[in-house]
C-alpha cells in the first residue's frame, strides 16, 4: 500500500490518497478530500491500470480524463500526487516526496 497526502496550495485543501496494487498492477484506490472537486474525482476513481497510467502519453490515462471532467484548475498538483502514489503501489518508483515551492518577486 502507498498513501500520498497532498496540500493542494492557496485554496487550503487537501487529498489523501491510499493505493493498494495487486499482481496485475491494477491500483485499488481510495481518495479522500475536502475539495468538492476531488470528492466527485473520488466516487468515479476508483481502479486504474498502473501501467497504462505512467507509460501513458501526457495528459492520456484515466487519472487525467476524470480529473479534467471534474477539476476547473488545471495547475493543481492532486493529479500529479494521485499519480505518484499510483506508481509507488504498484511497485514503478520508490516512495519519496515531491515538492512545489513558488515565490513572487
Amino acid at each position: 500500500m502507498a498513501t500520498g497526502i497532498i496540500h493542494a496550495g492557496v485554496c487550503g485543501f487537501t487529498i489523501n490518497v491510499k493505493a493498494v496494487s495487486d499482481e496485475d498492477h491494477k491500483v485499488q484506490l481510495e481518495i479522500v478530500s475536502d475539495c468538492p472537486n476531488y470528492q466527485k474525482i473520488a466516487l468515479e476513481l476508483k481502479e486504474v491500470d498502473a501501467y497504462k497510467e505512467i507509460f501513458n502519453k501526457l495528459h492520456m490515462g484515466q487519472v487525467y480524463e476524470v480529473f479534467a471532467k471534474y477539476s476547473p484548475h488545471p495547475s493543481c498538483p492532486g493529479v500529479s500526487g494521485i499519480l505518484k502514489t499510483v506508481e509507488v503501489a504498484a511497485g514503478l518508483a520508490l516512495a519519496q516526496n515531491a515538492t512545489i515551492s513558488v515565490t513572487k518577486e
